[in-house]
C-alpha cells in the first residue's frame, strides 16, 4: 500500500480569488460571472445591482476584488471612498463607459487599484482579476500617462524642503531599490529581510521626505539628487518615476 503524502503543499490548493460584481445592469452581471466561473482560479461570491447592495456584499462576504460599475451611483468617486471603508481588505477595480484623465486620477488618489472600460476584452478582464488581486494596479496606457502628468504637475511642491532629511544607508539603500521599479518583496529579499520591515522603513522614509507614495518618492529623489552618485542610477532622472509606474500591471502588457 503507497503511503498518503504527507506534504501540504501537494494536497492544497491556493484560495480561489474572490469577486463581487456590483453593476446595474443583469446582463453584464450574468456575461461576466459566466466569463469568470471558466477560471479555475476565480469565484464570484456576491452580485449587487445599487451600491447600498454592493455595501452589504462586501460585509457579508469578505471579497479580494470588487468589480465596481461607476454608474451604480450618481457620484461614483464619494462611493468608492465609502466603500473602502466598510471593506478596507477588498481592491476594487472600476468600470467606466470611457475612462476620463480628471477621473481617473482622482479614483487612483482615493485607493481604487484598477479602472478598465466597459468594452473591455474577457481574457483582459481576467488578467486585470488577477493582477489586482496579486496587489497590481490595473492602468492602460492613457491612464498610465494620465498618472504621470499628475505627478510630475505636483514636482513642485516637492523641490524646497525646509529641512534637509537624514537618512540611514539602510533607507537609501531601499530607496535606490524603489526607484528601480523593484516591489517590496523583492526588495527584502536582496536586503535579507522581510516584506513587513521594508514597508515600515518606507513609511519612515515617506515621513522623513514629507511624500505620501512611490512615485513621489522618485519625483523628490529627480529633483533633489537624493541618489547622485550612488551605483545603478545614473539614468535616475530620466526613469524614476515611469519606471515605478510602468512598473505596475498594465493592460496589454505581456508580463
Amino acid at each position: 500500500m503507497g503511503q498518503r503524502s504527507s506534504n501540504p503543499e501537494q494536497t492544497e490548493k491556493p484560495q480561489a480569488i474572490r469577486v463581487i460584481i456590483a453593476d446595474t445592469q443583469s446582463i453584464y452581471r450574468v456575461g461576466i460571472r459566466k466569463i469568470l466561473a471558466l477560471e479555475d482560479d476565480i469565484r464570484v461570491v456576491g452580485q449587487a445591482e445599487n451600491f447600498e447592495q454592493t455595501v452589504a456584499a462586501a460585509t457579508r462576504y469578505p471579497a479580494d476584488v470588487i468589480l465596481f460599475e461607476a454608474a451604480i451611483t450618481a457620484n461614483h468617486r464619494e462611493a468608492v471612498s465609502e466603500l473602502i471603508k466598510h471593506s478596507p481588505l477588498s481592491k476594487i477595480v472600476v468600470v467606466l463607459v470611457e475612462p476620463a484623465e480628471e477621473d481617473t486620477v482622482d479614483l487612483l488618489k482615493r485607493g481604487v487599484r484598477g479602472i478598465v472600460a466597459r468594452s473591455i476584452s474577457p481574457d483582459l478582464l481576467v488578467r486585470c482579476v488577477r493582477k489586482v488581486a496579486a496587489g497590481e494596479t490595473w492602468l492602460d496606457n492613457k491612464g498610465v500617462n494620465w498618472m504621470l502628468e499628475a505627478y510630475r504637475s505636483q514636482a513642485a511642491l516637492l523641490t524646497t524642503p525646509r529641512i534637509k532629511p537624514r537618512l540611514s544607508e539602510k533607507e537609501l539603500n531601499i530607496i535606490s531599490f524603489v526607484t528601480q521599479g523593484l516591489r517590496n518583496k523583492e526588495i527584502a529579499v536582496e536586503i535579507g529581510t522581510t516584506e513587513q520591515v521594508i514597508k515600515n522603513y518606507l513609511r519612515k522614509v515617506y515621513d522623513k521626505l514629507g511624500v505620501s507614495d512611490r512615485l513621489e518618492l522618485a519625483l523628490y529623489c529627480i529633483h533633489h539628487q537624493l541618489l547622485k552618485n550612488r551605483p545603478g542610477q545614473a539614468s535616475l532622472p530620466n526613469t524614476a518615476a515611469e519606471t515605478i509606474l510602468t512598473s505596475a500591471a498594465v493592460a496589454g502588457n505581456p508580463k
